[in-house]
C-alpha cells in the first residue's frame, strides 16, 4: 500500500506519499481499505514532531477514515468483508489501508456518502463525549463553542441545537459567522471585533454560558471562566492558544463551576469503544434523519496532504478537509 509518511518533522512539505507495509489486523480488529480520511489539528502537531502516536498505533497521521472492510482479524463478529464503515483511529488514516479495533467502527449513516463519512468519527466522538457525556448539556441551556466554523464547531452547533440548547459561537469573519447561523447558531460573535465575555453576558441577561467548548486553551482560560454561568462547565479540548494559563479559583468557587480537559487519541480502547457506542446510539439517528449533517469544505487527493495541511493552518476552511485515496478517485 501507500501512506503519507513523515521522514523528518517539519512544515507541510514533510508529508511524503510513499510505499509502506500493509497492516495486519490483530485480535478483535478489521482491515479497512480506506476511501477517504480527514485532516485534524492533531495531524499538524504530529507532522511538526510534537504529538507522537500512542504506543502500538500506526505511525502515519490520520485520526479518522471511511472505507470498506477488506479482512477480519481473529475473533471478530458482527462485521463482514465488504461492509462500508467509518472509524475512529489512533493513527493511520492517511493511508490506503488501516487496521481498526471493532469497538471504533461505525456503519456509514443512512444518506451519507462514503467519502463524506470520513468527516464524522472524530468530531462526533469529541463533541458527544465532551459536551454531553462530561459536561451534560441540557435543553434550554446556553452553549458557547469557540471556533464555530471548524470541523468541531460545525458539529457542535448542530448537536447542541438538536437537543434544544441555545448556541453561541465565536468565529473570525462574517462569512464564517453566516455559515454558523445557517447551521443553527443563535448568538454570533466575531472574536476579532467583539469581546465574547461581554457578548455572552449581554445575550443571557448577565447569566453566562452553561457549557463552553474550547479549542484555544490558555489564552482564553480566564475569560472563559468569566463567561461561565453559575454551575457552568468549561470543556477544554485544544491548546491553540497555549498550554499554561492562570486559573482564578475564587471565581470558579463562586460560580460552583467545573473545568475539564480531555483528549481522545490516547484513551484506552474500552473508553473509545464506549464513546463510539454512545455516538452510534445518540448521534447516528440524527444524521440518518437529516437533522445533523457532515460539513465538508473540500476533498483533496491523499497524496496532496501537504496542501490540505496548508488549508487547515490558514484557517481558510469551514468544516472538514478530506483526503481521498487514489483508488477511490
Amino acid at each position: 500500500m501507500h501512506a503519507i509518511t513523515i521522514p523528518e518533522p517539519g512544515g507541510p512539505e514533510a508529508l511524503v506519499w510513499a510505499e509502506a507495509p500493509d497492516p495486519v489486523p490483530g485480535d478483535g480488529e478489521v482491515l479497512v481499505e480506506v476511501v477517504a480520511g480527514a485532516v485534524n489539528r492533531a495531524d499538524v502537531l504530529q507532522r511538526q514532531g510534537f504529538y507522537d502516536p500512542p504506543p502500538g498505533a500506526s505511525p502515519y497521521p490520520g485520526l479518522e477514515c471511511a472505507g470498506r472492510i477488506a479482512a477480519l482479524g481473529p475473533g471478530v463478529t458482527g462485521w463482514a468483508v465488504g461492509d462500508e464503515v467509518c472509524a475512529l483511529l489512533s493513527g493511520g488514516g492517511y493511508a490506503e489501508k488501516v487496521a481498526v479495533p471493532t469497538g471504533q467502527l461505525l456503519p456509514v449513516p443512512e444518506g451519507v456518502g462514503l467519502v463524506e463519512a470520513a468527516a464524522l468519527p472524530e468530531v462526533t466522538a469529541t463533541v458527544w463525549s465532551n459536551v454531553f457525556m462530561v459536561s451534560h448539556l441540557r435543553p434550554g441551556e446556553t452553549f458557547l463553542v469557540h471556533g464555530g466554523s471548524s470541523g468541531i464547531g460545525t458539529m457542535a452547533i448542530q448537536l447542541a441545537k438538536a437537543v434544544g440548547a441555545r448556541v453561541a459561537v465565536t468565529a473570525g469573519s462574517p462569512e464564517k459567522l453566516a455559515r454558523c447561523a445557517e447551521l443553527g447558531a443563535d448568538i454570533l460573535i466575531n472574536y476579532r471585533e467583539q469581546d465574547f465575555v461581554e457578548e455572552i453576558r449581554e445575550n443571557t441577561a448577565g447569566a453566562g454560558a452553561d457549557v463552553i467548548l474550547d479549542l484555544i486553551g490558555a489564552k482564553y482560560l480566564d475569560r472563559n471562566v468569566q463567561a461561565l454561568a453559575v454551575n457552568g462547565r468549561l470543556a477544554i479540548i485544544g491548546l491553540q492558544g497555549g498550554a499554561k494559563g492562570e486559573l482564578n479559583l475564587g471565581a470558579l468557587l463562586t460560580k460552583r463551576a467545573a473545568v475539564t480537559a480531555t483528549s481522545l487519541r490516547g484513551r484506552p480502547l474500552q473508553e473509545k469503544a464506549a464513546i463510539v457506542a454512545a455516538v452510534r446510539e445518540h448521534v447516528w439517528p440524527l444524521i440518518g434523519g437529516g437533522v445533523v449533517k457532515p460539513v465538508v469544505d473540500r476533498a483533496l487527493p491523499m497524496p496532496d496532504a501537504a496542501e490540505a495541511h496548508r488549508v487547515l493552518e490558514s484557517s481558510a476552511h469551514i468544516g472538514k478537509v478530506l483526503l481521498v485515496a487514489p483508488a477511490a478517485g
